[in-house]
């Protein structure tokens, strides 16, 4: 990336080398000429609003890539994006119904166990409700009906048989509910393995991906930065591809920190697409980075990151898509006429700025006004004059009074 600019021709002069007397210094004489300072910078496209297009399925069910479109195809609404297999869903599934029929068998087993329990348990209630009752009406019989030994028996019965009565309607009791609580594991475990089965019913039945409208497709690269291929393990959940919106498009541009100087949200910049400059469109930064960042760890030099909206019709005319790579020329100054100076010949003292001006035989220092700073020369918007002879080193001009 390079800077260029208009600048005023450089005038020997005092000789064809142009030099001041015995100093030698150079000089060169002051004309207000077209005057431009520009940046180049290159970057990609992008869209603003990108639909992130996620592996299909369950979250973490593991996929595999059968078959899918090349980074890049233009798509339509619905259109089959990607197909893929999930073979451990597949057994899976098939454990989740193996257990279903387990529990189905365990819980009749367990229904039919708890049914003879509280049969027996009603079949001793039952006789023990008979003989609670005659041992009862012979308790209660008179001394004249009955020996009393026969009562006193009887009267033992009964109390026999009243607390053998209490005891198997504990039983009755506890056996209920200890089966209920069986019944309940049962049941919580068949609820647990038919939901196991439908998710992964579900996973069988979710083994397309389609695209949600129509775009271009982006596939996404993963942790180590390598793009889906066919035949690679992916997880469902995770990003596969994206589909930008073909009308929300900027490009991102870089430029080195060096050469970024003066770059602010608003400057022009004339894009066209790498390699194809009768395809431009001129616009302006949208959005500059605040500071200068290495692109990579490998890479200690410093890019200022910046963007520039793309009307979406031109971007529709040109066939532009996301993913190409742009040049943009970043116009920092563009004026009919002004004066520069080289930035060599300036001298700084706090805020103001000056040169150094041959008059006759004498070097005078002359404050100037500065506009934009370019990368080798300054924009002056006052302080000079036209002819006027400006030396170039300021060094030397000092030494030279």
């Amino acid at each position: 990336m390079n800077r260029r600019w208009w600048w005023p021709m450089l005038l020997p002069l005092l000789g064809g080398c142009g030099h001041a007397g015995a100093d030698r210094t150079v000089l060169e004489q002051a004309r207000a000429l077209p005057l431009e300072f520009s940046v180049q910078a290159e970057g990609e496209l992008r869209s603003t609003k990108p639909t992130p297009l996620l592996v299909p399925g369950s979250q973490w069910t593991a996929r595999q890539l059968n078959w899918m479109l090349p980074d890049g195809s233009t798509v339509a609404k619905g259109e089959l994006v990607a197909r893929f297999s999930a073979e451990q869903s597949k057994q899976d599934l098939a454990q989740a119904r193996i257990d279903l029929e387990r529990n189905t068998l365990a819980r009749a087993t367990k229904q039919a166990e708890l049914d003879d329990k509280s049969g027996q348990l009603g079949v001793d209630l039952t006789q023990v409700a008979v003989q609670h009752a005659i041992a009862a009406r012979y308790a209660n019989a008179p001394l004249e009906a009955m020996a009393r030994n026969d009562i006193l028996d009887a009267v033992q019965d009964v109390h026999y048989l009243d607390v053998r009565q209490r005891i198997l309607k504990w039983r009755e009791d506890q056996s209920a509910s200890r089966g209920n609580a069986e019944l309940a594991v049962l049941d919580a475990q068949r609820s647990s393995f038919d939901t196991v089965a439908k998710q992964k019913q579900e996973d069988l039945e979710a083994l397309e991906l389609r695209a949600p409208h129509a775009g271009v497709l982006m596939l996404e690269k993963n942790w180590s930065d390598q793009l889906p291929h066919v035949g690679s393990s992916l997880y469902a959940g995770n990003s596969f591809a994206s589909l930008p919106d073909l009308d929300a498009l900027e490009v991102q541009l870089a430029v080195p920190q060096i050469e970024a100087q003066g770059i602010q949200v608003g400057d022009k910049v004339e894009l066209h697409r790498w390699g194809m400059p009768t395809q431009h469109v001129t616009v302006r930064l949208s959005w500059v980075a605040t500071a200068a960042q290495p692109r990579s760890s490998e890479n200690p030099v410093k890019y200022l990151a910046m963007k520039a909206t793309v009307p979406a019709d031109v971007a529709r005319r040109y066939g532009w898509v996301p993913g190409q790579r742009f040049v943009g020329k970043i116009i920092l100054l563009h004026v009919d006429k002004s004066f520069s100076v080289p930035n060599m010949a300036l001298s700084h003292d706090g805020s103001a700025s000056s040169v150094q001006v041959l008059a006759g035989d004498k070097v005078q220092a002359r404050q100037l006004k500065l506009g934009v700073r370019g990368a080798t020369r300054t924009q002056v918007l006052e302080g000079l004059h036209q002819g006027d002879r400006v030396l170039l080193d300021a060094a030397n001009a000092k030494e030279a009074k």
